[in-house]
């Protein structure tokens, strides 16, 4: 059993078969929290899609758990790897309850119903990710700090041991970016869970982050530890920015 969590060897990632971004070696340990940082376009969606099998890799390996995601089946490999992305569900008369019970479709078969066991991890994962009080309304007619939340508790319901998120903070405001984050960072520490998602939040990626890999142009440009990323240097570089215009005690 390898002691990563997930791996990447000589991955490429790309559409139609071309190459976008090569040579992608990572390794996160359960419990580890790796962000991808870097401009918008530089490639950080591609590479979250291509490791979740929502996009086929064009070369390399990808490893979860120490198997090899080509040979894990879409339903097998719901049981490990779930899956928040900026786009929520367009949805008609679904309570928050009803999404996030679709967390637990993989493992309740064709007819979907849930046991009282699946309830009942339903209704202690809403708690946690403090939906409980909301479980009843209308999922479209909610803030999209609820929402995100929401959004997690289903991906959660999954019993993941690897949690991959596509900008999980976009278009919310400061104090919901540090609750879901908080969240987030609780549940690596707590129960070992391996995240792997992208920020623009520079601050909150450099607190949260046990492995941040940046990307830009289409490139892996940095990859490491934080406080070997986060430099007045390196972020000026990434980002093509003023080096006065960044401190990397305050982002």
């Amino acid at each position: 059993m390898s002691r990563y969590a997930f791996e990447t060897r000589k991955l490429t990632v790309g559409y139609d078969g071309k190459p976008l971004i090569e040579n992608i070696e990572i390794a996160i340990e359960p419990g580890q929290v790796m962000t991808l940082i870097g401009p918008n376009g530089a490639g950080k969606s591609t590479i979250l899609k291509s490791i979740s099998k929502q996009l086929q890799i064009v070369d390399g390996t990808v490893l979860v758990e120490g198997r090899d995601l080509a040979g894990i089946s879409t339903s097998e490999l719901a049981k490990t790897v779930s899956m928040l992305f900026s786009t929520a569900p367009r949805t008609e008369l679904l309570t928050c309850q009803d999404i996030v019970e679709t967390g637990r479709y993989p493992y309740t078969g064709r007819m979907g119903v849930l046991s009282a066991e699946d309830h009942e991890r339903v209704d202690q994962i809403m708690k946690t990710t403090q939906v409980w009080e909301i479980r009843d309304r209308d999922f479209s007619r909610i803030s999209d700090g609820q929402r995100q939340r929401v959004l997690l508790a289903r991906a959660l319901c999954q019993e993941p041991k690897i949690l991959i998120m596509d900008e999980p903070t976009s278009f919310l405001d400061i104090r919901y970016q540090i609750e879901l984050l908080g969240l987030v960072r609780k549940l690596a520490t707590e129960q070992g869970l391996c995240v792997i998602m992208s920020l623009h939040e520079l601050d909150m990626a450099q607190r949260l982050s046990d492995i941040v890999l940046a990307i830009k142009d289409n490139a892996v440009f940095r990859y490491g530890d934080p406080k070997d990323i986060f430099t007045r240097e390196t972020i000026g570089q990434l980002y093509g920015i003023d080096l006065s215009e960044y401190r990397p005690l305050f982002s």
